[in-house]
């Protein structure tokens, strides 16, 4: 509160004028007033983001932040020099992090936001930052969003002064970003107004061991692989099981859970051949379905694929991701020479949630004191998610449920919003553009908790259906008549 009050006594007249601005643990090193229209992102930063000829005229402000003699945290706040919407964004990361996520920061721009993003600490998007740099990989767990928010904010209300107070702060990740807006809930409950958190890899420590899994699993003897035009078949064999069970055969599940498919059921009868599996890869997919279990509990380690994924499975069967290995190696096993063949699904797993759990994963339920602030908590999740799983959305959803269910009407604050046929954090067969920001700020400033909220799906860049996503356990329902490509013919109900 005293950094806040601090900054709000400054008057910055201009944007140059925010270079002499002292914040703690800070040094400002661009202030720079960019015209309508001249921003031109570095060359490979640019991204699928909006227009940059598009951009309002803003301040644009780098910093480097210093919270520990080892850090060196940079983040980049935009200002629109008009028409602010008196509200601030902290935007999320992917992977390692290791730069700013300049259409982030446009997006939010155009909406009239001052926005902020981080490295988290270090550049590039490998994990070796963090060999023999503890407080780095602390910046990159959760640190560096942290600090990002505080000095943010600051710059913001300093750069805003007499120009009426912030008055609304959002934060929005995916994946990396959905971690750390878990994180932020949990461990800085009044950083933020309302959070969302979409496909978040919130269970990093055991997700890691499991992905070696999969690929141990289509490795385990040379005719274990599935090739691509198998799971195509598969894929296929799900949806000639399970599409109707919602209603509607539109090529996508409505809700996964309801599908028992045994992929048994296409083994090859007779010759292999490039529509049907053969023994050992009828054994893969079941391995992929399902969840590792460690060898001496039974238990299980994490979570298996939904079925209506198998068409994303090629590349984790191939090679667990460069991502998996770098934070198995230097922020979990703590072991860079480590041979991650040679997994240990019983000591390894309990290694990884002793050393990495808590600080790297993101399960603590009890977000009491951010819903207590006023927080709302938005999540979403891609049912075909091969990189995060769904169920780490429904568990983390259930555990918060389960929590804090003495405080009343908890689903006012918290909503998950499962996404039919969505990959991770977008893409795949089903409507996967959605406008999350809008119905937090309905939810929010005005008390309208989101019913739905409207996916659409493009190809070729022209809209070609469009899906409500329902509250969880709600799903959308056809209501018999109608083209079923259009939201208006569905509602938000329990399906029987």
């Amino acid at each position: 509160m005293l950094l806040a009050a601090t900054a709000l006594s400054l008057s910055a007249a201009t944007c140059e004028s925010l270079s002499s601005l002292s914040l703690p643990d800070t040094t400002i090193l661009l202030a720079q007033k960019v015209g309508a229209g001249e921003f031109n992102p570095p060359a490979g930063r640019g991204g699928r983001g909006p227009n940059y000829k598009e951009l309002p005229a803003f301040c644009r402000v780098q910093a480097s932040l210093k919270p520990t003699a080892d850090s060196d945290i940079r983040i980049e706040v935009w200002l629109p020099l008009e028409n602010w919407n008196r509200r601030f964004e902290g935007t999320g990361n992917g992977g390692w992090a290791g730069n700013i996520g300049l259409p982030g920061l446009a997006t939010a721009l155009m909406r009239g936001y001052a926005v902020a993003g981080t490295d988290t600490g270090h550049t590039g998007g490998s994990g070796s930052f963090a060999a023999g740099h503890p407080e780095k990989l602390i910046d990159f767990e959760y640190r560096a969003i942290h600090e990002m928010t505080v000095k943010g904010k600051a710059i913001t209300s300093a750069f805003y002064a007499g120009n009426g107070d912030l008055k609304y702060a959002y934060f929005s990740g995916c994946s990396t970003g959905g971690r750390q807006a878990l994180k932020e809930a949990q461990r800085f409950p009044a950083d933020y107004d309302g959070i969302i958190v979409g496909d978040p890899a919130a269970f990093n420590s055991s997700q890691m061991i499991r992905e070696v899994a999969v690929w141990q699993s289509a490795h385990k003897t040379e005719a274990s692989f599935i090739p691509a035009e198998k799971l195509a078949a598969l894929h296929k064999a799900v949806l000639d099981q399970c599409d109707a069970l919602d209603g509607v055969k539109d090529g996508l599940l409505e809700n996964p859970r309801r599908c028992k498919f045994d992929p048994k059921s296409i083994e090859c009868k007779g010759q292999d051949g490039p529509s049907c599996l053969t023994a050992p890869q009828v054994e893969t997919a079941r391995a992929i379905y399902t969840s590792p279990k460690n060898p001496r509990t039974g238990k299980d380690i994490f979570f298996g694929y939904e079925p209506g994924s198998e068409p994303s499975w090629e590349g984790a069967e191939k090679q667990f991701s460069g991502f998996a290995a770098d934070m198995l190696h230097f922020a979990i096993l703590l072991d860079p020479k480590r041979d991650l063949s040679t997994i240990n699904y019983d000591s390894d797993v309990t290694t990884a949630l002793k050393v990495a759990g808590e600080p790297l994963d993101a399960r603590d339920p009890d977000i009491r004191a951010f819903i207590t602030h006023g927080g709302k908590l938005l999540m979403y999740h891609g049912w075909t998610d091969p990189g995060v799983p769904p169920s780490v959305s429904l568990t983390y959803y259930q555990s918060v449920m389960d929590k804090l269910n003495n405080i009343k009407n908890l689903t006012d604050d918290v909503r998950l919003f499962m996404a039919p046929g969505m990959n991770h954090c977008g893409g795949g067969d089903g409507p996967n553009e959605f406008d999350t920001l809008t119905a937090l700020e309905q939810w929010r400033q005005n008390g309208n908790a989101p019913k739905q909220i409207v996916a659409a799906h493009r190809t070729n860049g022209a809209v070609d259906s469009t899906r409500p996503l329902c509250p969880y356990p709600q799903v959308a329902v056809y209501k018999g008549s109608g083209n079923t490509d259009e939201a208006q013919n569905f509602t938000c109900s329990m399906q029987k």
